[in-house]
């Protein structure tokens, strides 16, 4: 079983999971409105705390069978299961069964990062807060 740990860990890593590289965005054409509405859908999988904490918790340990995942965020198995297939059905994870257990990893790279540049983004808002 893993703990979360409340306190954010900012080691220096080679990331083989790396997003690869585009264009700088201020150099992209501006978003086209199916551009937007399919990156409204990405954040709207993202926008959810247990799917977060899911995220969180693999890109820690790498891969997580469910009952590890629900032992670490403190919730039943299903409820994790749940989560997990909306995650799945972005691709944003992958499955693999071994013996009884389904083991998950996450296969975008790019969700990595953004989970990072969020997790940075409300740090620094709230440490601008009065």
């Amino acid at each position: 079983m893993i703990a979360l740990s409340p306190t954010r860990r900012s080691v220096p890593r080679s990331n083989p999971l790396a997003c690869p590289p585009k264009p700088a965005l201020d150099r992209r054409v501006l978003l086209s409105k199916p551009e937007a509405r399919r990156l409204v859908g990405v954040f709207k999988v993202l926008a959810n705390d247990t799917r977060l904490r899911l995220l969180h918790a693999l890109v820690r340990e790498g891969e997580l069978c469910v009952n590890d995942l629900a032992a670490a965020l403190r919730m039943k198995p299903q409820a994790i299961s749940n989560q997990l297939q909306r995650l799945a059905a972005e691709q944003i994870v992958a499955a693999r069964r071994e013996t009884n257990q389904v083991i998950y990893r996450i296969i975008d790279p790019c969700v990595t990062e953004l989970l990072d540049r969020g997790w940075c983004l409300a740090e620094d808002a709230e440490a601008r807060q009065p």
